[in-house]
Order: C-alpha cells, then structure tokens, then sequence
C-alpha cells in the first residue's frame, strides 16, 4: 500500500506541475507539435524555477517497438553534457586546495605530452576547461578504436596535430575533457566514475543516474535510443554506444527529474538543501566567459540572440535578452540540452532519444519563452523551415559530389593488395579485408563496406545487421596512396576537418607466413585440361604460377593453403591436401569459375 500511495503522490506531483505555474498553461500541445514534426520516439523535459522543479514531464516512448512511455524518471545518455560533472571536480579540488587551474596538465599526468613543446610548455589546466589549447577534436580517435583505458588514449595525445597556437581559438575538444578526469583520479586516488558518484550523485539523491552503458543496460525505466534513416525517416533502433574510457567528457546516463537537482544546485549558487555542493566562486567563474567561441552576431530573423563564449564545462550566450549558460550532449541515439539563466533562476533539462536530435533545442526554447515571459516563437514552424533549407543544402552538396566522380576509372591495384592492417600513432589500428571481391574495413565496434569512387578512392558505409547501411552517404573518403615500389603504402582519410591535411594510416599487409617446406610441397607441374601449369619458388620464399603463353604470377599467401594472385583481380588458387596431407591437386579460381588441375 505504501508503494502505491507513493507512486500515486508522484502521479499527482507531477501532473500538477503545470497547474502550479500560469506561465505553462497549454504546453502539452506545443510540446506534442515538436514530437510530431521532429519523428522524435520521445523525450522529456523539467523545468525548474528557484530551489524547486515546477514542471517535469515525458512524451513519447522510451521504447518506441514495445510502446513504453517516457515517464521524469526515465534515463537516458546526456552526451557532453557530463562536461560540466567533470570541471567541477577540478572546482572543488581547487577549493580544497589540491590544484590550481593555472598548473601545468603535465604536472598530474606527468606521462602527458604534446605535438610540440609551445603546447607542452605553456597550456594549463584552464585552457582544458574552456577548449582553448589550439587542438581540434581527433573525434575518430576515441570513437572509431575505443578502449577502456584511460593511460592508452593520453598517449594518443601526443601525436594529435594542432590546427591553431595556444589560446588563440576556441575549438571543441574531448580529450582535454578526459584529461581533466585522469588529473582528478591522480590527485583523489579514486576514478573518475566514482567522484562523480561519491560528489554529486549521491549528495543530489542522483540515485538512479550512473555513468556508463554497463549500468544503463542493467537499470529499468532505460530509454533506447534511435536514429532516423533514409528518405522517408524510418525510426531505426540504435546500439548504445559504450563510451569506455572518454567518460569524463560524455557518458553520464540520467533523468530529468534527477538532473533538475543538478540545475538547482548551479541557480543556487552552488548550494542544493542548504549543503554547498560547488564553491560559490567556482560557479561565477565557471558560468562566465573564458573563450570566444564566435561573435554570433543577432540576424535580421532573430535579433535578440547575441553571444556565444564558453566557460568551464558550459557555452555561455543570451537568449531574448536573457543570459543563458547552457551545453548540448549528442552520443548514438541520444541528444540533451540542460541550460539555466542565473539572473532568472530558471533552469530547463531536455533528455530525447533521438540521435543528432534538435529536440532538446527546440523544446528549451519554447519554455524559455513562456518561463522568461517573453515573445513567443512558433519553434514547430521554425524546425519545418529549417529542415526544408538543411534538405534543398544537402540535395545540392550530393548532386555536386556525384558530379565530381571520375567515371570509368579503376583501382590501380587488385582488391588483395588493399587489405592489412593501417595504423596511426594518434588514432588507432584497423584491418581492411577483402571478402567475395569486396574491400570492408574492421574497426572494434563496427565495420565499413568501402564502395569505389574512382582511382584509389573508396567510400565508407556502415555495416548492419540489417546489411549495408547507404542511407548515410557522408563526405568521407579514403585514399589510397602507393610507395616508390608501386606497392600500397598509406591511406589517408579526412578524419579532422580543422586541419588542412588528411590523416594517414600506415599499410602494413595482411598476409600469413608461410615456412619454406610448405611452399615447397606445392611446387611441381600441374595439369588442366591439357593445359601446362608450372608452380615454383623464387627469391628464396615467394611462389609463383607459370601457364604456357602467359607470364608468371606471384602469388600471395591469404590463408593456409589459399593464395591471391598478385596482378590479376579475382584470380585464385587454393591447393588440395590427399588424406596422406600431400598435395596433389590445385583449385584454379576464377571470375568464369573453378578449375580443377592435377599434379602431374
């Protein structure tokens, strides 16, 4: 009985939200209109107002397939909105008197280094904070070779190339979001994750917020997330992405019933129930304006949004006259908004389950709108625009992509040579594989069929469950680039687009050895059909396949007792072991077909 009395006093708490503030009268419909228009599955939202939450309330399905609702206390992945989590640890160790944000990264991390020594020398942990150490995002590093340790992606950083000096632009960055977490494990002795846990969750009653996929696969009441796919934007379920060890920048998964605590606490100067949880210095300092992101200037459509800087963890700007602190979160399937205005003690949580959503944008927006009293804007009407313009862009972008194929081109090598394994120092190491005369490339979570363009360039798509996923046709390429010898030597691919150069990937061939015995026993004479086959060895350990009236082919070892032609694509040749494990026969594979030749 006590539970249904308490799950029937939160019922009423919430549907009365609404009825508590004039200001919200109504809302339902407007925020069904988003749901509507944008194909969200769902989303929620709570608004709050003071050191109370005034409204909370979900929309849609947490599970779209089984129809389940999103209810307040539904979790879902807040993406980079875990930057702020993350920067008030540093806050409070400073209060503590463990750190100082004018130290030197290198200081705590003492493995840490840079691209070069004005990085190494003159970046502080300030500059972390606010994105200003002159890196660009080398976002493909961590999300394409994820690993769990934290040690493995700071060695990473070194190789990663700046695009600009130190503290002359502001560029996003979630490596020196993750160093931020490394800094506080070295000073507290504790992870990342459980700081977080022990300095916030747990004295904001977070209770079922955590900070990783493990957890939120184990929890109820779990939103899935989606995506929307192809020309007619079928909601498609997505994977969760396990975010491993970038944790610091991204991976809290929480409610907006439970991230309201999280809001009041930062319109309360710091203070949630009376208990100072951040400093009261920190939170001005961390809500003003460290870097310029752009001058953002007001158009002529909406003239009263000015501002656009970054403090610690937060973009700073205004909205219709009022000043905002605010930061977005995106990761597979998720999308997040969570903003406050200090001078109006107002703060509004947007959690959706749609990937790359504007939803939490949007719906931000429009109960800022009536929460500040302020002209409203048709924000339903204004994402149908702005998706009929983002759609005539992207209809031209490909058109002129497609323009800019080469036709009648081919690859300068056959498909086999493309194959090994690519690496970069800064990135990671993937396989690229050749399968029924096909290239995919293997990463540790996902694979890409890699179509051809023209010459050595080949396009990337995403291979599903469902199969090859060419609904999502981005600008990325890979190029291939060949050696002195003629042989496959790098890829490069544009990876990160602050900088001027693409980066590469090192080929290193993905064959087996072969002992010298073994190739030995295939060598003899062979027979098909009354034509001649001649197998041999030369230079010590490469075989070779001689037929009267053609010239000679190396071939190259793919599997035990299978080989490649090295010179003509499609051609194969796999030799039969006899139950005594002699070889007497040989498979001649072709594009026509199979042939059978026996040793003579």
């Amino acid at each position: 009985m006590k539970k249904i009395l308490l799950a029937l006093f939160v019922f009423i708490s919430i549907s009365t939200y609404a009825q508590q503030d004039k200001r919200l009268k109504g809302i339902e419909k407007d925020l069904n209109a988003i749901l509507e228009v944008t194909k969200a599955p769902g989303f929620a939202v709570a608004v709050v107002q003071g050191k109370k939450i005034v409204y909370a309330k979900g929309f849609g399905y947490s599970d779209y397939e089984n129809k389940v609702p999103v209810d307040r206390n539904t979790l879902f992945a807040i993406g980079s909105s875990t930057k702020a989590f993350t920067c008030a640890i540093l806050g409070q160790l400073r209060q503590e008197d463990k750190l100082s944000f004018d130290d030197s990264p290198i200081k705590y991390i003492p493995e840490l280094k840079f691209y070069n020594d004005e990085m190494n020398d003159n970046i502080i942990i300030k500059d972390l904070m606010s994105h200003r150490t002159g890196l660009p995002r080398h976002d493909f590093s961590w999300y394409l070779f994820p690993t769990d340790d934290k040690d493995s992606l700071i060695h990473r950083i070194q190789y990663q190339e700046p695009f600009t000096g130190v503290r002359e632009k502001w560029y996003y960055n979630n490596f020196m979001f993750l160093a931020q977490g490394v800094i506080a494990e070295r000073i507290t002795g504790k992870s990342w994750e459980d700081n977080i846990r022990e300095r916030f969750f747990k004295p904001l009653g977070m209770t079922r917020s955590n900070v990783s996929i493990d957890e939120m696969e184990k929890t109820t009441n779990a939103a899935i997330g989606y995506d929307l796919k192809g020309e007619d934007e079928v909601i498609t379920k997505t994977d969760y992405y396990h975010i491993a060890a970038m944790s610091p920048a991204g991976s809290i998964n929480s409610s907006v019933n439970e991230m309201s605590n999280w809001l009041i606490t930062w319109i309360n100067n710091g203070k949630f129930k009376g208990e100072e949880i951040l400093p009261a210095s920190y939170v001005n300092e961390a809500m003003s304006s460290h870097m310029v992101i752009g001058p953002n200037l007001p158009g002529d459509e909406f003239p009263d949004l000015h501002l656009a800087n970054y403090g610690y963890g937060w973009m700073m700007s205004s909205y219709k006259g009022h000043y905002r602190v605010e930061h977005g979160g995106n990761i597979d399937g998720f999308s997040a908004n969570v903003a406050f205005y200090p001078s109006d003690s107002i703060g509004i949580v947007v959690l959706t389950n749609q990937n790359g959503s504007s939803v939490p944008g949007f719906v931000r927006n429009m109960m800022a709108d009536r929460m500040l009293s302020v002209t409203k804007t048709d924000w339903a009407k204004e994402f149908t625009d702005r998706k009929e313009k983002a759609k005539k862009q992207q209809d031209e972008a490909k058109s002129e992509s497609n323009s800019n194929k080469v036709a009648n081109t081919k690859p300068s090598h056959i498909l086999q040579d493309y194959t090994g394994k690519y690496s970069n120092p800064g990135y990671g190491e993937f396989n690229i594989i050749n399968r029924n005369d096909s290239l995919f490339a293997n990463f540790k979570l996902t694979q890409w069929y890699l179509k051809h363009v023209h010459y050595d360039v080949f396009e990337p798509f995403e291979v599903t469950e469902a199969g090859i996923d060419t609904t999502d046709t981005g600008p990325l390429r890979l190029n291939f680039s060949t050696n002195d010898a003629g042989d496959i030597s790098l890829v490069k691919m544009k990876v990160e687009g602050a900088l001027d150069h693409p980066i590469e990937f090192s080929h290193t061939p993905n064959l087996i050895d072969v002992d010298k015995s073994t190739l030995e026993s295939y060598v003899g004479d062979y027979e098909l059909s009354g034509l001649a086959l001649k197998v041999y060895i030369k230079n010590e350990n490469t075989l070779y396949l001689f037929v009267t009236g053609q010239p000679e082919y190396e071939l190259l070892p793919t599997a035990k007792h299978k080989f490649s032609f090295k010179t003509l694509e499609g051609f194969k040749v796999e030799f039969l072991e006899s139950d005594d494990k002699s070889i007497d026969e040989v498979l001649v594979i072709q594009p026509n077909g199979t042939f059978k030749a026996k040793r003579k």
